[in-house]
Parts: structure tokens; sequence; C-alpha cells
């Protein structure tokens, strides 16, 4: 070997055990999804409308300048099958690409390597040949489309139409109508897997991903107040029998308790927890309650398919960005300040969510390029341990210099009386507590009796709705089933799913006009459970304070795998404010470890500052909406 080959191979194997023990890049594990995935997908850039060349130009930047550093998917988020023509948006009618057998495929004049009935195989090759893994987006169940054509369903065991019982089924035998996508009514509909043909279609669209060599599938319309749990065991299932590793990823998540999460986080890999985050600094806070929740369940890294589970934040909606719902690409800068960009990194660190860059890396600007490739907060996500909030803080104005407090320790918070109705796993105890009051012979109502600390509380009530004289047919269909009336709003029902996609600061659990709609069906059952006839899942009540935050400090910490502890300090606040912790306080939450006066050194990552060894407590100002990024070596 020549001596220059040789100085290059020693390079080489240099440079990759740095970036695996510097956690540049994941450790290769035989486990699915043994680390939070890393990459990029288009949605906060390019909405619906990518194309194949955009696509390829991204994933080439990527391989250069992100790979290196542990973002391997790139993904092509949703209606990749639709045309871009005038009329077409997020739910028109008519506008997808299918194949005969009802299933979408890529639009050839975006993607024309698709021609010929090659779908996604040659932009899958273009980007396992760069080293990294290719992604797409889908929907739930089957198009309107292709129940409108009534296609007929592959069966791929025999390699044409599905017969059974004497006659071949279509679209129509297996499209459930009235569980539409809330959010594209007119695009996707629920399929039946209770029939044996409702699952040889779902198994058909998932053989042909994993021939087109897909990687990773972002399955929409299935989780949160949307919840399919037949379909998503299904397509685990048939994940499970393929011949390559899929990483099958959940999306959206609004309402998702970790109650909900129980019953499906074996499934799979990823599965949103919020719903669509943007970049605003009301979405970057609204994730600090649900991240502590599942912290505090236990389910950051629990058991997932064919290895582990993540809970995700969604996407990073930083650099050039477009606005959501636009037939067009990016346009605009992140609205979010330097500050708040890293407050919301921090989090997600710290949260061991999935990091999915969703800016346009055509135009990624230095700053954010330093921000999501921050040595220390890739070590945190990828390799941290024991990651949870940490209450023991005080957080005092800066302005005021009079040590006023802003966030209270744990000892000194209070409650909350105003309430807020949400969904849960039916499974969960406190999901059975309604019941049936009279108010005349006539009128019924349904209350709440779980009880949210104030024993002298009027219960939350509802009205029972009765049919209408035109609502027969309808009345049949929902035999048993009611709709639920606001006591202040009498022509609103409990609508269990938004008809859009709600940002994570907004709640969909909401009135809105009574209509013939599955979403609005609620069924009381004999253990006092108020079950969703569109999801499943059962209505539950819980404080106003455990669903926002509109203020304060926040604080998370973690250990480091050489030992070291990380703490992050969060202003929530609008003004600049000094947070603090005692050492003391932080044995209680750093298993195995006494941080002792004088033992500990600590610098702060976003300032670089060199904080020396520490006395007894621990202090930083932090800017209005930032954070502190610590690392202890104790």
């Amino acid at each position: 070997m020549k001596i220059f080959e040789f100085i290059a191979l020693c390079f080489f194997f240099s440079l990759s055990f740095y970036m695996v023990f510097s956690g540049s890049v994941p450790v290769t594990e035989s486990e699915q999804a043994s680390l939070p995935p890393r990459g990029w997908n288009s949605y906060d850039s390019f909405c619906w409308t990518i194309s194949e060349e955009e696509f390829l130009q991204s994933a080439e930047i990527i391989s250069n300048r992100l790979r290196p550093h542990g973002y391997e998917y790139v993904v092509v988020d949703y209606l990749w099958y639709r045309r871009k023509v005038p009329g077409a948006y997020v739910d028109s009618l008519g506008f997808d690409v299918i194949d005969e057998w009802g299933r979408v495929i890529p639009d050839p004049d975006r993607w024309p390597s698709s021609r010929g009935g090659k779908g996604f195989s040659e932009v899958a090759k273009k980007v396992h040949a760069i080293g990294l893994k290719f992604g797409i987006h889908v929907m739930k169940g089957i198009s309107t489309q292709a129940v409108n054509a009534n296609t007929p369903i592959l069966d791929t065991s025999k390699g044409g139409a599905y017969e059974k019982s004497g006659r071949q089924w279509r679209a129509q035998d297996i499209g459930i109508k009235e569980k539409a996508c809330p959010w594209m009514p007119h695009g996707f509909m629920r399929v039946n897997t209770k029939l044996e043909a409702g699952r040889a279609f779902l198994r058909s669209l998932y053989k042909q991903y994993a021939a087109w060599g897909v990687d990773f599938v972002k399955h929409d319309c299935v989780f949160g107040d949307d919840l399919d749990i037949d379909e998503i065991s299904y397509v685990s299932e048939v994940l499970k029998e393929l011949d390559r590793p899929i990483v099958y990823s959940l999306s959206p998540g609004t309402s998702v308790t970790p109650a909900m999460a129980k019953d499906v986080h074996g499934l799979v890999n990823m599965y949103r927890i919020t719903g669509d985050d943007w970049d605003s600094w009301g979405d970057v806070v609204g994730h600090f309650n649900v991240t502590r929740d599942f912290s505090s369940a236990n389910m950051i890294g629990a058991k997932g398919l064919g290895g582990k589970s993540w809970p995700d934040l969604d996407m990073l909606p930083l650099g050039w960005l477009t606005d959501q719902g636009l037939n067009e690409g990016p346009h605009r800068t992140c609205n979010l300040t330097l500050d708040e960009q890293r407050t919301q990194i921090t989090l997600w660190a710290m949260a061991k969510s999935p990091l999915m860059f969703g800016g346009d890396v055509r135009k990624l600007d230095d700053t954010t390029y330093k921000l999501i490739t921050n040595p220390t907060v890739l070590e945190i996500n990828h390799f941290s341990s024991n990651n949870m909030e940490f209450p023991y803080i005080i957080g005092t104005k800066e302005t005021t210099r009079k040590n006023t407090v802003i966030s209270p320790h744990p000892s000194e918070v209070g409650t909350s009386n105003k309430r807020v109705l949400g969904l849960t796993s039916c499974k969960y105890s406190k999901a059975n507590s309604w019941s049936i009051e009279a108010l005349d012979q006539d009128l019924e109502k349904i209350c709440w009796k779980g009880g949210l600390g104030n024993e002298y509380e009027e219960p939350l009530c509802l009205h029972k709705r009765n049919f209408l004289d035109d609502e027969t047919i309808f009345k049949q269909q929902y035999q048993g089933k009611l709709r639920l009336l606001s006591t202040e709003e009498m022509e609103f029902c409990l609508d269990a799913s938004s008809k859009q996609k709600l940002t994570s600061r907004k709640y969909k659990n909401s009135f809105s006009v009574c209509s013939r709609d599955a979403n609005q069906m609620w069924e009381l059952n004999n253990n006092g459970a108020l079950m969703n006839s569109y999801s499943g899942l059962c209505a539950t009540v819980s404080s106003l304070e455990a669903n926002t935050v509109s203020g304060g400090v926040r604080s998370w910490i973690a250990t480091g795998r050489r030992g070291e502890i990380y703490v992050a300090f969060f202003n929530l606040n609008a003004k600049r404010t000094v947070i603090s912790a005692k050492l003391s306080d932080l044995t209680k939450a750093v298993h195995g470890k006494n941080v002792k006066t004088g033992t500990c050194k600590c610098r702060e990552v976003w300032t670089e500052k060199d904080m020396g060894v520490l006395k007894e407590t621990i202090s930083m100002e932090v800017e209005m909406h930032g954070s502190a990024l610590l690392v202890l070596n104790c």
C-alpha cells in the first residue's frame, strides 16, 4: 500500500471514530430506531409542491453538510401524488394520480422518474447512493378518488384482483365514508380492517413502498384524536413481514396523552405528541407540559417496532420556510428570534425528540447550520439518559433586582379550577367518570364526576341533543349514540376532531355546529366512559393549568454518557430573568450522583461562558424566551 493511501485510510478511520463518539452520527445497532431518528422533511419549506429536482438538490446538500452530524433521513411530505395545476390544493378532489389498484403514485410531472410504473424507486436509488435513507408521507386508509372510481384491490399473494366468496372486491367495499380525515375530508377515508379485502389493500400499499426502496413512512390522520388503532396495528404487522426495515412514524398528535400512547408505542418508532409546530413562540411554549408528561410516564425510548419508539415534537421550522397550506415553495425566514430558536432545539434535545429539520437546505444560513449541528445538542439528543423536567428552580426578574419570584419552587405551586375537555385512551381509569343526570322526564344531561381537587366546584355537564325528524336514517346508523350540546351554546355539539390541522398551542376538542358527523357521535358505556364514534377515544376533563403554559421558567435535567450532567434553563417570560437552582436539589434528580459544593465545573453552551467551579447554587441570566444549556462535570 502506498504511503499516501495508508495515511488517507488512517484519517478516514480516525474521522469515523471521532464522529461516532462525539455524537455526530448514531452508533449502528441491530434494533430499529435505537436512537431518535434525525433527518429532513420537505413540509416546512415546500408545503406539498416539491419536485423531484428540488428534492434531489436538497438531498445532495444534506448528504454533504448534515449527514456527518447524523441527519440521515430525507422525507417527502404529503401530496406527492397530487398534480400541481390550477384548482389543486390541500383538500381538493380529483387531482391525484392513482394506479389501477387505487393506490396513489407520484405525480409524473413533478416526479418524472416515476413514469412507467417506477414510482419512487429511482429517487430512492439516488438517495441511497449518497448515503441517505428515503422517506415518504402517507395518509390514512384509501383516497376518496379511488373510492369514487371503485377501483379493484390488488391481491399481492396472487398478483391479480382480490376475489373472495365468488366476487371481486373493490374500493367502495372497504372505504368508510363517514370516517374521512376531518382536515382532508375530500382526500382520504378510513379502511375497514375487519374485512380481509381492507387488509389486502393496506398490504398492497406497504409492499409497494418497500419495493420502491422506502426507509421511513410518516402515517398521517391515524393518531391523536384521529386515532385508528386497527389500521396502525395492521400496518405494523405488515412492516414486520417486509424484507426491509421501515421506520414507522405517526402524525399528527393533537390531544395525545401518555395513556393513549401506551396503546401504540410498541407498534411504531415515532409518534407525534403535539399538533403541527410552526415558527411561533406560542407553538414552542405549547410543548413544555406535554414533554414533561411523557418523560414522567417513561415513554422516551420505550419499546417500539423492531426496536425503540420516541415521542415526536414535530419538525424544526428554522431557516428558510413557506407558510402552511400554500401552493408555493419557500419564501420567508423563520419568525422565531435566535433565543426562541435555541429554546426550541434545546427542549427537543433534552426530551430526546427526533430531530427533523424543516427549512430549505439550499439556503441554509450559518446561524441555522450551527444551531442544528451544535455538538452538545446532538450529544444530548442521542446519548443522554434520565431525561426529565427539573422543577426545583427559582426565577427572579432581572430588571427589578429585588428577587421578585416569577416561577415558584414546587412546594409553593397552587392549583387551578379552570377545566378543559380532552380525549384519552378508554383504558385510562379516570375516563370512567361520566354519568347521566335527569333534568326532567324529557331532558337529560351527562356530567363529569371525576373532580379536579375542589369538592365545591360545579360539575361539567353536557346536554343530550335529540335526533331531528329528518334524521331517521342517521339515527338508524348511530343507534344508541348521542350528540352532546354545550350548556352555554345550545346549537353547538361536542366535536372530537377538528376540521383543520391546528398547531400545538390550540386544542381541537371543541364545540362546533351540530352536523351528521361521526366526530360528534358519542356513547356512554356502562362503566362511565364517554366514547367517541370516530376515534374510539374517551372524553376526559382536566384542569386548564395542566394544558397551558403562559410564562414563568422551566428546566430539564439529564445525565451524559460520560457522567456529565446537563441542565437546561428556559425563560418563558417576556423579560430577562435570572434562573437559579441549588446544587443539593440536583442530587434529587440525578441518579447515582451526589452533587457537592466545590466539586463541579460548569460551562454554558450558547454563550460559551466558563462558569468555573460551582458553589451552593447554579445561576444564569437568561434572555426573554431564551434558554441556558449548562454542562456540569463533577
